[in-house]
């Protein structure tokens, strides 16, 4: 539908609607795109490459559908249920039940490897003491310490700008935590949710994490993740809903230039095409946005390329025969981190697939793929017995040098809010000021967040049920 289409259709029924451009279609623009459009703003949402998704997206590969890497997602994460469920596909991503995780630790002696970190039906902190009091991988003294450090973290409070100086490991020193603690519990969660060990995380961001997910609410900490292809979700499921909600959606479409005429009205420049509009979404990672944004439109644009970026490595290993029975497991004592069962996400029909996350990889992320083969499917044979005898009938890995912003102290700072000084011009990111980790949570509230400031702007009210899942935090 043109443009012009579009008006005249607005104009039918009532006023015309405003328009806006949202630029990017990760997580963030789309729900940008999603809350204006069920505002009834006309919206155009334009993305550089054939997809949409971002960094969480799915190719094929053969005969597989692989994801780019594993994502996950907790009880806590309102937002990205609410994005699930505005795109219809809850149902395609659960969650557990209830919180269980196996942890395997490789340094113990063989029969006495497997420990768990699971939740029970109690009220906060209650529904981890079990788990806690026997979790193998800590002595019992290490297990009161950590129990003691989890209620001064649930203490703090969160905005406390003094916690974005402090470094995570730091603070665990100073209460007590070992060295082991930090590996076995700490720096198995943190790593996994923030992209950096705990002597590189920030504070504010670290207890963010482990207040809201393990100290807020029993069920805060269920894991969820896509049992279909990423790119199902947030491409397939995602467009069907832009094109419902009567977006104008166009891939290959890369922005060279963004411009405010006198008028108020913006001119966003595309190859072969001007487009103009009321406001406009810049929902880009920060160096494309410090790249686009017009001159004065932050205070000090500069910090956006302070802020850092941390990789993350994904290992694909595709088996002749079934060497895992979970679903996933977390590993200590060894390289590898967290191991993923996709066999019937990716459509394999025969053998298993297992998709090794590594996360905080900067010693690994441009190392060749043979190298990285002779370390991992060692380490694999080690977990799984089952391995030993299995073929390997396929080796890859997945490279995402900056699949996160670095979360380490002083970050805070230099995230901005959708706000910019150029009236109608916000900016959405899971690198913005959500105040949650570059996660996909922090992605849907970023577009959140900017559309509901864009929609002051342009005039329209705020569709009570966008913002349900503020509700349920």
């Amino acid at each position: 539908m043109s443009d012009e289409q579009h008006a005249d259709a607005a104009g039918a029924s009532g006023p015309p609607a405003r328009g806006a451009v949202v630029v990017g279609g990760g997580l963030a623009g789309v729900t940008a795109a999603l809350a204006l459009a069920d505002a009834g703003v006309r919206v155009t949402l334009l993305e550089g490459r054939p997809r949409l998704g971002g960094l969480a997206f799915s190719f094929r590969r053969g005969d597989l559908t692989v994801d780019n890497g594993q994502h996950v997602y907790l009880r806590c994460c309102t937002a990205y249920r609410w994005f699930l469920d505005r795109i219809e596909g809850s149902a395609l991503a659960p969650l557990q039940d209830r919180l269980d995780v196996p942890v395997v630790d490789l340094a113990r002696p063989a029969g006495r490897r497997l420990g768990r970190l699971r939740r029970d039906a109690l009220p906060v902190p209650l529904h981890l003491g079990r788990s806690l009091a026997t979790y193998p991988h800590l002595s019992l003294a290490e297990r009161a310490a950590v129990g003691r450090a989890a209620l001064a973290l649930k203490g703090l409070d969160l905005t406390d700008p003094a916690l974005d100086t402090q470094d995570f490991g730091s603070w665990l020193t100073a209460h007590g935590q070992s060295p082991r603690a930090v590996e076995a519990l700490w720096d198995l969660v943190g790593v996994a949710t923030l992209n950096a060990v705990v002597g590189d995380s920030s504070l504010a961001l670290a207890a963010m994490v482990f207040k809201t997910g393990l100290l807020s609410d029993p069920g805060a900490a269920d894991i969820g993740w896509a049992h279909v292809p990423l790119g199902d979700l947030h491409d397939g499921l995602a467009r069907k809903a832009l094109d419902s909600a009567g977006v104008r959606t166009e891939v290959r479409t890369r922005v060279t230039s963004l411009s405010r005429d006198g008028r108020g009205t913006w001119s966003v420049q595309v190859p072969g095409e001007t487009l103009h509009a009321d406001a406009v979404v810049l929902a880009v990672p920060q160096r494309e946005a410090y790249d686009l944004l017009p001159d004065g439109a932050l205070e000090d644009a500069g910090r956006l390329l302070d802020i850092g970026t941390a990789p993350i490595l994904n290992v694909h290993v595709v088996y002749d025969r079934k060497v895992l029975d979970k679903p996933f497991f977390a590993a200590l004592g060894t390289p590898v981190q967290w191991v993923f069962d996709r066999t019937a996400a990716s459509g394999l029909r025969e053998g298993q697939y297992l998709a090794l996350s590594q996360s905080a990889a900067q010693d690994e992320i441009d190392e060749p793929v043979a190298a990285l083969r002779r370390r991992y499917l060692p380490e694999l044979e080690r977990l799984l017995p089952r391995t030993r005898g299995a073929e390997v009938r396929d080796f890859f890995v997945t490279r995402e040098r900056t699949a996160t912003f670095a979360p380490g102290p002083g970050v805070g700072r230099l995230r901005p809010g959708a706000r910019t000084r150029a009236p109608g011009l916000y900016l959405a990111g899971a690198w913005t000021a959500t105040g949650w980790p570059a996660t996909m949570e922090s992605a849907v509230r970023s577009g959140v967040g900017a559309a509901d400031a864009a929609l002051g702007t342009l005039g329209r009210p705020r569709p009570r049920h966008l913002f349900a899942f503020e509700e349920a935090a």
